[in-house]
């Protein structure tokens, strides 16, 4: 679909906007809007808590999900309210802590607040619509403008003053509904083409994970003769496959080192120690390291090598917590650190094959249930609870046999995630080019809502 242009342009004043249509105003954020002002700086109550309790992780893509934000009490959510952090319907929440500029309308009116990483932006009545103004605030624009006065390194910030600070440009109030309401149109059915590609992403990963499973634990032998396992979960396996805990499988299982390092990658002459995510999902990302200081001696020992296999001990994130990864290559100068395993196998078992074992659903329900029972250590996988585990495994040529037909299998079903990832990719930026040229007048969007 093409647009056409403005009949009449003037020059903004601004560099980076250029020529805006005639009859539109040039002003910062501050200038269109009553208040800017963000959330509670305070930690609320939680327990029994009967208040939404709305922070960055809440706001979705066209929505808030008040179904599974935190809940505050009464006496705290009382507190908020003295000190305005409860938006009203028509506000424009914005993020401004961590992951910056998600935005969304605030669409009723309810009792609830907001945490300090979100910004209440309240729109200038009779002169701003808060559906224009969100377009506003995801345009391409307003994130170049917003990225210059990010700070902060681990966690970055943006402040509400410098949010104040950004110019855009703006339309009469009944041309800013007309072109908000073309984008809402436009950007649902964008949302509904990335939705169906987010869902084939979901049903590639389930076959994938079904893929490995399948072969992990019956073979790739539709017709080989099998046997009861002695193990209800577990049941018939290839007769000539011998069931055992992993302690016979594994001749020793490894920690390194987990120093207080650098915020930073190490550069590639630095030693590096490597972070629990560097195996998430089952592939190994050896640039997630961070920089050992230079007052710290290395310890050589634990260097990363080709060939080995590492599995995560501990994560923030319970579902990352025994991921396990093949290195197949990595650079020199990094070190284990103490959240992740390196597992030494013996002469009769192959390492990816191992790899793909715990990355099935077999070996996935016994890392939950290890996890949950670990009292006192939240998300962290203990050494003994790995030792425990069951499985069956087949001799080692049927291993190597199992993992050549995994690379295959799994490369097919890698290849169409990579290009439903991509087609996610081109529609979001569909997506923005979108909102950016209707909310600075670079196409007239106007006849197209008549027209719809």
């Amino acid at each position: 679909m093409s647009f056409p242009r403005y009949p009449k342009y003037k020059d903004s004043g601004v560099e980076w906007l250029g020529q805006v249509p005639e009859g539109w105003a040039v002003g910062t954020l501050s200038r269109f809007t009553a208040t800017i002002t963000d959330g509670a700086h305070v930690s609320p109550e939680t327990e029994n808590g009967v208040f939404p309790f709305v922070s960055t992780k809440d706001v979705l893509e066209e929505s808030i999900d008040f179904d599974n934000c935190l809940r505050t009490s009464t006496a705290s959510f009382e507190y908020m309210l003295k000190s305005g952090c409860r938006p009203l319907s028509g506000d424009v929440l914005f993020s401004k802590d961590g992951t910056i500029g998600r935005t969304v309308v605030v669409s009723e009116d309810r009792d609830f607040a907001v945490a300090s990483s979100l910004i209440i932006i309240r729109p200038r009545k009779g002169a701003l619509d808060a559906g224009f103004l969100n377009r506003v605030c995801q345009s391409a624009q307003i994130a170049n403008q917003v990225e210059t006065y990010v700070k902060g390194a681990g966690l970055p910030r943006l402040s509400i003053r410098n949010l104040s600070r950004v110019a855009c440009c703006l339309p009469p109030i009944a041309e800013q509904l007309r072109i908000a309401a073309f984008l809402d149109r436009e950007i649902s059915k964008i949302d509904g083409l990335v939705a169906e590609q987010r869902r084939l992403l979901e049903l590639l990963k389930e076959k994938r994970q079904a893929v490995i499973s399948r072969a992990v634990t019956k073979g790739v032998n539709p017709d080989a003769p099998m046997k009861p396992s002695g193990i209800e979960w577990l049941g018939d396996v290839p007769t000539h496959w011998t069931v055992a805990s992993v302690r016979r499988l594994i001749c020793r299982i490894e920690q390194g080192w987990s120093p207080e390092c650098h915020a930073r990658p190490a550069e590639p002459e630095e030693w590096g120690v490597l972070k629990s995510g560097c195996v998430n999902r089952g592939v190994f990302a050896e640039q997630e390291n961070k920089a050992l200081p230079e007052t710290l001696e290395p310890i050589p020992g634990y260097e990363i090598r080709a060939g080995d296999v590492l599995m995560s001990r501990a994560s923030g994130s319970p579902e990352l917590v025994g991921s396990t990864a093949f290195v197949s290559a990595t650079r020199t100068k990094l070190m284990l650190s103490d959240k992740v395993f390196r597992l030494h196998t013996g002469p009769n078992l192959d390492q990816q094959f191992l790899v793909a074992l715990f990355n099935s659903r077999l070996m996935r329900s016994q890392i939950e249930r290890a996890i949950s029972g670990a009292e006192g250590l939240a998300n962290n996988l203990p050494q003994s609870a790995l030792k425990a585990f069951l499985c069956a495994i087949p001799p080692l040529a049927d291993q190597r046999h199992i993992v050549t037909y995994l690379a295959g299998e799994c490369a097919s079903l890698d290849n169409l995630s990579t290009e439903a990832q991509r087609a996610i990719d081109l529609l979001q930026e569909r997506r923005t080019a979108l909102i950016s040229a209707a909310v600075t007048g670079q196409i007239d969007v106007r006849g197209f809502v008549e027209a719809a």
